[in-house]
């Protein structure tokens, strides 16, 4: 046997070699820019822009028919479902005569903003404001719904980083610099690497394009010979790096000794082209509402015998053995078949996945998430994927970028493990992420020790101010909830709720809550013992 394989080790390197020049040969296959590339960018970001913009106009005209015009509790709420429920808006205002904020979905606690700008639009009733966040020198597009004097309106404020293109219309990473601007040339925002003032204009294509319904301008300007990765080439990506992992892996299994069976990585592939590692959710809560929000995808290894083996007895190897990311890939596919039909009826739900490190080196996260849920019943805008900030990351701008470009295609990001790993408050502060999940660790404190308290009362008031939601991770008492409450956050999970469950024990789960909310944020301590009587009776 060992002689055997002596003679099969060249052949099977020699295979694995021509199947790198195979994938190197496919990223070297982009394809020059062209001025109707450029031209269908400007015009897919308008696009974009105005399909987004309806949408909030569609909400605004929502919550203004429902009788939302002041700070009372009760508008404040509506204002955080819809807002919650929107992929695009940041933030949802109630607005004075003069256009100044009265109050946010989060409340009367804001930081200033100044309206730099102004627009109408063809819409009489809307107009479009270019605000900057005071202290942070952001700026966004806010459309305001104009009411009668002296009668409060409602706004909200849209980031443009989803709006202008990070990634091509073909799906490839765009390479180039855009903006948007007002029609007065007042910048709104921009993305990408502006072209030095010095550089031959001959070398640029430049496409300019205006909303004729709102009236905001987009210009892209690219490099005459750059390139663009278009879906194509990225799926050539992402098929050929699969298939070049998978034939390792099963030369791998073929070629180790009978002795070394038992080897922990050769168990780990097989366990993996097994469907082995299945994935479990653990469900999110409103603890103001008793709403089920949606889950965290968590992975458990189901053996032949039935054995079920939790994630901290295997990832580290899985992670070590370069096998995480088609573990990811898997286990989204497996949310897609398991839980997406429930989810496709309810589309203010989501579904987090877990995504290492090692995911947001390239485009390739942007490839799978396109072409996994592409087609299937769970929208984009249901899809959270959490990095965690346990590892750390190689480059924070790269990651950033990679983020913006998630973002565009409708996902959202959320910062896993807060306060616990290797750099602080720089990965909220430059990554850009929509959610931050604080660790148990806080939580388990919070009703102890002051210093951990004025932690969670910093994060908090930190979320506020850059338009990120809160979830708080590992509650395992209604003290813990009340006292999450009392800090301003609504959103956690854990064992007080429920456990990590089986896709069909959530799929009951969720038909069985959802069709009986609380009534008020008195009654979460209710609903949550309902949610646990229901997770008994589908586990048994």
């Amino acid at each position: 046997m060992v002689t055997l394989q002596k003679h099969k080790w060249p052949a099977a390197l020699l295979s694995i070699l021509l199947m790198g020049a195979l994938l190197l040969w496919v990223v070297s296959s982009q394809q020059k820019q062209t001025e109707a590339d450029v031209s269908f960018t400007a015009n897919w970001s308008l696009a974009i822009t105005e399909l987004v913009i309806d949408e909030t106009v569609a909400s605004l005209e929502e919550l203004a028919a429902r009788g939302v015009d002041s700070c009372q509790p009760s508008h404040l709420e509506l204002l955080r479902q819809a807002a919650f429920a929107s992929g695009s808006i940041r933030e949802l205002a109630v607005i004075g005569p003069q256009g100044q904020t009265l109050c946010t979905e989060i409340g009367s606690s804001f930081v200033g903003r100044d309206v730099l700008a102004s627009a109408a639009t063809s819409n009489p009733d809307i107009m479009l404001d270019v605000v900057r966040i005071a202290d942070t020198d952001e700026r966004m597009l806010r459309v305001r719904r104009l009411m009668p004097r002296g009668v409060p309106g409602l706004a909200a404020l849209l980031r443009t980083d989803p709006l202008l293109p990070r990634v091509s219309p073909e799906g490839g990473l765009f390479s180039g610099y855009a903006r948007m601007t007002l029609a007065d040339g007042t910048l709104v925002g921009n993305s990408g690497t502006e072209i030095a003032d010095g550089a031959r204009r001959d070398d640029r294509i430049v496409s300019r394009m205006r909303s004729g319904r709102y009236g905001p301008v987009i210009t892209v300007t690219t490099p005459e010979h750059g390139s663009i990765a278009k879906s194509g080439d990225l799926r050539r990506i992402a098929i050929a790096a699969g298939v070049l992992v998978a034939y390792a892996i099963l030369i791998y299994l073929v070629m180790m000794p009978a002795r070394e069976s038992s080897n922990p990585d050769s168990e780990l592939g097989r366990a993996l082209l097994a469907g082995e590692f299945v994935p479990f959710y653990q469900p999110i809560v409103d603890i103001t509402s008793g709403r089920l929000l949606g889950a965290e995808v968590l992975v458990r290894w189901r053996k032949p015998d039935g054995t079920i083996v939790l994630p901290n007895a295997f990832i580290p190897m899985v992670e070590s053995s370069g096998l995480i990311l088609a573990l990811t890939r898997s286990l989204m596919r497996q949310a897609c078949e398991e839980v997406g039909p429930t989810l496709e009826s309810r589309p203010e739900m989501y579904l987090g996945f877990n995504v290492a490190p090692l995911h947001f080196k390239d485009a390739a996260i942007l490839n799978d998430v396109g072409i996994i849920f592409e087609g299937s019943p769970i929208r984009l805008t249901q899809v959270v994927l959490e990095v965690t900030e346990r590892y750390e990351l190689e480059s924070l701008s790269a990651t950033r970028r990679v983020i913006a470009a998630l973002q565009a295609l409708g996902c959202k990001v959320a910062l896993d493990d807060v306060g616990t790993g290797h750099s602080g408050l720089s990965y909220i502060l430059k990554l850009g992420v929509d959610i931050i999940k604080i660790d148990k660790l806080f939580v388990e404190a919070i009703e102890t020790e002051p210093h951990t308290q004025a932690i969670v009362g910093t994060l908090v008031d930190l979320a506020r101010n850059m338009r990120m939601k809160i979830v708080a991770e590992g509650v395992e008492n209604f003290e813990q909830v009340i006292s999450l409450r009392e800090h301003g956050i609504s959103a956690a999970q854990g064992f007080v709720f429920a456990q990590p469950l089986p896709g069909s024990a959530f799929v009951q789960l969720v038909e069985a809550v959802n069709a009986r909310p609380a009534k008020d944020a008195e009654e979460v301590a209710g609903v949550a013992q309902d949610l646990g009587s229901a997770v008994d009776q589908v586990a048994a």
